[in-house]
């Protein structure tokens, strides 16, 4: 069985460009991995906001996933304090692995799932990070980033 999951971010998108990538996706859910999902980033990524557009434009569901995102001094140490990719990516992966989220992530949340975050490509994101990481726990798993 193959589970394909999606990334995406959304800055440096707009509301037309996000939701129809993830028509032509044919997402059936969002997962929210924000650790802020309130944000004012983009007006349209508010988790309210969002739940209604995704409803009303994808067909989709929206989850918040706070065991993927990172901690607070993890994420401040990193955007606020300049910190290093490497040295993020050292704190993220035990962080995640400690949560032991593939236990809780199950194949059909995860299958035409989107990983979502503010990062405009994945390269250094967390969701990257995130899906690879369920990639080799979770068997069949195809990544796709949006």
């Amino acid at each position: 069985m193959t589970i394909q999951l999606f990334t995406i971010g959304f800055t440096k998108k707009n509301a037309e460009k996000f939701f129809t990538m993830l028509q032509n996706a044919k997402i059936q859910r969002v997962l929210d991995i924000r650790l802020n999902n309130v944000s004012q980033l983009a007006g349209f990524s508010k988790r309210d906001d969002l739940r209604f557009f995704l409803r009303e434009i994808c067909k989709a569901d929206y989850h918040h996933l706070s065991q993927c995102a990172p901690t607070d001094a993890i994420l401040d140490a990193y955007k606020k304090n300049g910190g290093s990719w490497e040295t993020y990516v050292e704190q993220f992966l035990p962080l995640i692995r400690s949560r032991r989220i593939e236990t809780t992530l199950t194949p059909e949340l995860l299958d035409y799932g989107c990983l979502l975050c503010s990062e405009p490509t994945p390269e250094h994101c967390h969701r990257r990070l995130v899906a690879e990481y369920l990639q080799e726990h979770v068997s069949g798993l195809c990544i796709k980033h949006l």
